[in-house]
């Protein structure tokens, strides 16, 4: 007998079927809210924003709008590109820069941190859809990572929203804790970049980190971090390729389109104007996306939050911040 725990099913919205087509405007227009919002709420990033956005508009009236209520197609398509354009923050020289020290910090952390996530989480009986998004989601780019992989693993649009919260909850957490403890343990100003970098789940949070450490840290700790957005193109092949319930490509095409936009930023051929028009487009898609999710949760289904999930969320926080200090004392 199976003893997966699962959490209560969310309330069918006719609404917010997946299949409905919808306009994007509601989402874009969301989105750019949550964008220029976000520099005013600096522990949250544009993307958790607009998720919030989209939870407050499921729980009330507008709803049941068909402008509103037709989302599903419209904001996974942007969520998808979003996912595709995040690949022109990523010159592979950038990354390389960090040099192999840093690199095995990455590596290593994000293996570590996403094995032991998804054994523990088994071992608590959760939901494996769940525990894939958590364990995404800790080890390698929050928000982000969950979103690219639920399509992979089908997961409940409730257990999206879970692991979105435990990402908030506990990154927040850690933008303080990270920064007091380096100064504690006596890390250099470089070690604790690399540390925040290589533990923190959103880029948000690192940059807010890296600005406590001082310095040149805001730089080297989102380098670091953008080192492990980049193991998010070969994570999410393994887990397309373990389905065996879908004859889907083994990757996703916007996955595949993620690693062309990696190639192409890191020719050096785009123009620093292009690349910040490209880095807004791709923080608006991304947060439009965040926002269909928004739309698909009902508040009271997050509350009270599941002892296990907590549980499974403060052990992989704890995985990638002991694992990654430990390679950090060793070998930055």
């Amino acid at each position: 007998m199976s003893t997966t725990r699962t959490l209560p099913a969310t309330p069918p919205v006719a609404a917010a079927a997946p299949s409905a087509r919808g306009s994007v405007v509601p989402p874009l227009l969301a989105a750019g809210i949550a964008v220029t919002v976000a520099p005013f709420v600096p522990l949250l990033s544009p993307l958790l924003l607009a998720l919030v956005i989209g939870v407050v508009v499921a729980n009330s009236p507008l709803i049941a709008r068909p402008v509103v209520a037709g989302h599903g197609r419209a904001t996974q398509l942007l969520l998808r590109l979003g996912v595709a354009a995040l690949g022109l923050q990523l010159p592979v020289a950038d990354i390389i820069s960090i040099g192999p020290a840093g690199l095995a910090v990455i590596a290593v952390t994000v293996a570590v941190t996403f094995r032991g996530t998804l054994l523990l989480g088994r071992r608590l009986g959760l939901d494996e859809g769940f525990v894939v998004l958590l364990s995404a989601g800790f080890s390698i780019c929050g928000a982000a990572a969950i979103a690219a992989v639920q399509d992979t693993v089908r997961a409940r649009e409730r257990y999206v929203a879970l692991a979105v919260a435990m990402v908030t909850i506990f990154g927040s957490a850690m933008i303080a804790l990270v920064p007091w403890l380096a100064d504690v343990i006596g890390l250099s100003d470089r070690q604790a970049a690399t540390w925040a970098g290589a533990s923190i789940h959103e880029v948000a949070q690192v940059v807010a980190a890296g600005s406590l450490v001082g310095g040149s840290a805001v730089a080297l700790a989102t380098t670091v971090k953008l080192g492990r957005v980049a193991l998010l193109a070969p994570i999410t092949a393994v887990l397309a390729r373990g389905d065996q319930r879908t004859s889907a490509p083994p990757v996703p095409w916007f996955i595949a389109a993620f690693v062309g936009a990696v190639a192409l930023r890191s020719t050096g051929l785009l123009p620093t104007s292009l690349l910040s028009a490209t880095d807004l487009a791709t923080t608006l898609l991304l947060a439009a996306g965040m926002y269909g999710l928004g739309l698909g949760i009902r508040a009271k289904d997050l509350w009270p939050l599941p002892v296990q999930a907590v549980a499974l969320a403060t052990a992989s926080t704890l995985i990638a911040g002991s694992t990654s200090l430990a390679l950090v004392m060793l070998l930055a």
